[in-house]
């Protein structure tokens, strides 16, 4: 039999916002305040998550990229030709809109 612990957060807050929550929690028609606090929180933790990791997905990423930013590798052949060709193709489109 598997026993689930609830473990809690304490939150103070103005009587303002909790009334302004509470109004929310009623308009979306859950059935009690914590119950509407805890979907929103997960909800925007679930964002906040899923937003950073799809560019970095992991810390050996973002110490990567920060690292290219910081000490930027010099222009190989490559990517001058890139830029060269990138450059000619915006000019040569510039007024075609």
């Amino acid at each position: 039999m598997s026993v689930t612990i609830n473990d809690r957060i304490d939150v103070r807050i103005s009587k303002e916002h909790k009334e302004l929550i509470k109004h929310a929690s009623v308009l979306r028609g859950f059935k009690n305040l914590s119950e509407f606090v805890i979907y929103c929180v997960n909800t925007e933790a679930n964002r906040i998550i899923k937003e950073n990791e799809t560019v970095l997905k992991t810390i050996e990423d973002k110490k990567i990229f920060i690292d290219a930013i910081i000490n930027p590798p010099k222009a190989n052949d490559k990517l001058k030709r890139a830029q060269a060709n990138h450059t000619k193709f915006i000019s040569n489109n510039e007024f075609k809109d």
